[in-house]
């Protein structure tokens, strides 16, 4: 049985699995039917998020080890939950290489290690390639012999058999591994990596031998019956995603699979053996309903004014894809052109073709269309590469072609690091919109638009996980829900960043938008997060600075324009001022999106502590701590018939939340169909409604919009004359003719079961 609904828990070394099995009663009482676990196994020192796994053989240590699981286990099967776990099968941590067993033998061994195959390495250079010296031309002079391992300051390396006479530089031009400058990494790292990461090594878990060894340890605790559930993390990095995930399944034959497969908008996922996505295409339609569509004039208009820009969204990706594919990512595109030494330009070509990929990856033959699509845009865009493309495509069209298959793990890698984590801090006209899964130039999602993609995700997906708010969101999706407000306020919105852009300027003034837009939609923040999350996006965006060349007058200047919204009295106050006035509205949106994420066709994901207002940025910012003794407080109260208000408290959320979680774990037979219903009156826009099969939901949309038409009116909702129960006051209805003033009352959002 797939979950009811689940509960996602960061667990690392500062909230540990003791303190994750604490909250099996809470989670139970809240009324999901699963917890979902960040990585459990033995991850790299230090680190908090448990992607970086060194050792797949036992629970990580610094989270509790297996005597920690072994507590979680007992605790959830106390309170009657399940287990969903994330795993990492595409890449290990390799950056602490004492750490990592298998790639400690690998430098040891070279070629002939025995784990020589659990990496994706190309040995034709010879030596392994690892880019950690200082950029100082006398680096190699700091190695040291100590305890028969090659030293690097605090960094350790093997050292081979009969290799360890002579100064520590001889030592180490003996070695399987040469350690170059880290600037050199980017360029010619001779193995496939997670993204430009070089501390994450790409696994070969298409060997039976790497899938078994990395994945036994996980398969035990499914066999004994401790997981339930498993998430996939960044299926796109693998050599044949579909061949892993029914490897898989015929391993776990009865777990709920997810995968974390960001689809674009209008893309289908391949048929693979899974219950669907992690739920970044449900997030990007529920959120978009929440958006007045009929302003994106202005926003442009807005945009063009602040930057002078006239790049559209798509040029924009064109430029951020290709200078990623061919700067960060240019070890795996040579190594690509080392399988086509006698095309000349196959380098500009082939990231060309990356650049033009419309979506992250193909499947061969499965996404054909997508290499079709990009081989016309790349050759409308060079035509003197047209003979050049036309050659490579003919190969990268071969499923069975090692060029196809590493284009298409390539492709995906450019994708994420020309989209995600630089395009959407390049274009922010309106960043609600600039999510993992979105496309940020399709402003909003009309009501039809949102029922037709739910109404797919019934028929096809049922069991797909709907998210709002993950680990690797840009913004919480009570920020989103907030900033979607501007929509409604264009003009209100046009009058004060200009003048704030005016009286405290930046020379990055698409930067400058994007840092007053994460201003309001969280505040009030905290200075030292809002300096954070401004120095991350600058870098991240690669305009005025970048991680690897920081420009320190440029950071002097983003602090200086931080720093001012909280040391300037008049300018702090009226951000407060702004911020307080789309704070309602905002609340509006957020119960509405939590209604309809929760209530709508998929397995709803709850993310930890977003049962409250939540109004976080970008990782690390999700994963501060949450204070879960006020939740099983308010819970409490709500539990004994307080009714919450819609206040700075969040109670309203929780009890929207507790109560539709609990509802679908305790009968999941209300939940099996999909119908829209529409409002009828002068307002019917402003109203969300569907019939899942015996329970409707009901939410408020464009808040401000309908307050300006004076309310709901005579706006009705037309229901089978049964009798209905209102979920969140515990109000009867009768009759076919409801009054949406009547339901929503007390709550912009209701939820009417039958009978």
């Amino acid at each position: 049985m797939p979950p009811s609904g689940t509960y996602r828990v960061q667990v690392r070394p500062d909230f540990p699995l003791k303190a994750t099995a604490e909250l099996a009663d809470y989670l139970a009482d809240l009324g999901v039917s699963h917890l979902y676990t960040a990585p459990l196994l033995t991850a790299a020192p230090g680190s908090e998020h448990g992607y970086d796994v060194v050792d797949h053989t036992r629970v990580s240590p610094a989270i509790g080890g297996e005597e920690g699981r072994l507590a979680l286990r007992a605790a959830l099967d106390a309170a009657g939950l399940g287990l969903v776990v994330d795993i990492v099968p595409n890449h290990a941590g390799v950056g602490v290489p004492a750490a990592n067993p298998t790639w400690w033998d690998v430098l040891r061994n070279g070629e002939s290690s025995q784990y020589a195959k659990f990496y994706d390495i190309d040995w034709s250079r010879g030596r392994l390639l690892l880019p950690v010296l200082a950029d100082e031309p006398d680096a190699l002079d700091q190695l040291r012999v100590e305890d028969g391992e090659l030293h690097y300051y605090d960094k350790r390396y093997p050292i081979a058999d009969g290799t360890g006479e002579g100064t520590p530089q001889e030592v180490h031009d003996r070695q399987h591994y040469e350690l170059v400058n880290w600037t050199r990494g980017d360029a010619e790292l001779n193995y496939r990596r997670f993204f430009a990461i070089v501390e994450l090594a790409g696994l070969r878990v298409e060997d039976p031998e790497v899938f078994e060894a990395t994945h036994r340890e996980i398969l035990r605790w499914y066999a004994e019956g401790a997981v339930q559930g498993i998430r996939v993390d960044h299926p796109d990095g693998l050599r044949d995603p579909g061949e892993y995930l029914t490897r898989l399944h015929e391993a776990a034959p009865d777990a709920w699979l997810v995968v974390e497969k960001i689809l674009e908008p209008g893309e289908e996922m391949p048929d693979w053996p899974v219950a669907g996505t992690t739920g970044y295409d449900a997030l990007a339609e529920i959120c978009g309903v929440f958006v007045d569509s009929t302003t994106e004039a202005f926003f442009d208009t807005l945009d063009r004014h602040l930057t002078g820009a006239e790049t559209s969204w798509q040029d924009l990706v064109h430029e951020t894809k290709y200078t990623l594919a061919t700067t960060a990512l240019a070890a795996e595109l040579a190594r690509m052109c080392r399988l086509v030494p006698e095309i000349e330009a196959a380098p500009r070509a082939l990231a060309e073709l990356a650049a033009c990929f419309p979506v992250y990856r193909s499947y061969l033959p499965y996404g054909a269309r997508h290499l079709a699509k990009a081989r016309s845009e790349a050759g409308r865009r060079r035509p003197g590469l047209i003979p050049v493309l036309d050659q490579l495509t003919a190969r990268l069209r071969n499923p069975q072609d090692e060029l196809a298959i590493r284009f298409q793990q390539y492709t995906g890698a450019v994708m994420a690091k020309g989209v995600e984590d630089t395009a959407f801090y390049r274009w922010t006209r309106f960043t609600a919109r600039n999510e993992v899964g979105n496309d940020p130039s399709e402003f909003g999602v009309t009501p039809d638009e949102f029922h037709d993609k739910a109404t797919e995700r019934q028929r096809h997906w049922p069991q797909s996980m709907t998210s709002l708010s993950t680990h690797d969101t840009k913004r919480s999706e009570d920020v989103r829900a907030r900033l979607a407000v501007l929509a409604e306020l264009p003009g209100d919105w046009t009058e004060v960043v200009r003048r704030w852009v005016r009286v405290n300027p930046l020379p990055d003034p698409a930067l400058a938008h994007l840092v007053w837009q994460a201003a309001v939609g969280a505040w009030p923040i905290e200075r030292e997060r809002l300096q954070a999350y401004a120095l991350k996006s600058a870098r991240e965006g690669g305009v005025g600075t970048t991680w690897t060349r920081p420009n320190e007058q440029f950071e002097s200047a983003l602090r200086r324009m931080v720093d001012a919204i909280y040391d300037d009295p008049a300018l702090n106050s009226e951000v407060a001022e702004f911020a307080g006035s789309i704070t309602r509205p905002g609340w509006s949106n957020s119960l509405g999106q939590k209604l309809v994420q929760l209530t709508s066709p998929g397995v709803p994901d709850v993310y930890q502590g977003t049962e409250l207002w939540d109004l976080s940025l970008v990782d690390p910012d999700n994963r501060r701590p949450v204070d879960f003794a006020l939740r099983r407080e308010l819970l409490a109260r709500v539990d004994d018939g307080w009714q919450p208000p819609v206040d700075e408290s969040g109670a309203a959320k929780l009890l929207v939340t507790s109560r539709i979680l609990r509802l679908r774990r305790q009968r999941p037979e209300l939940f099996a169909s999909y119908r829209p219903i529409f409002a009828e009156g002068r307002v019917a826009e402003h109203v969300l409604a569907y019939d899942r099969g015996g329970v409707v939901a009901v939410a408020t949309r464009l808040p401000v919009g309908l307050s300006r038409h004076g309310g709901w009116h005579d706006t009705t909702l037309s229901l089978d004359g049964n009798t209905w129960t209102e979920v969140f006051t515990n109000t009867s209805y009768g009759g076919s003719q409801l009054a949406v003033a009547d339901l929503l009352h007390t709550y912009p959002v209701a939820l009417l079961v039958k009978g």
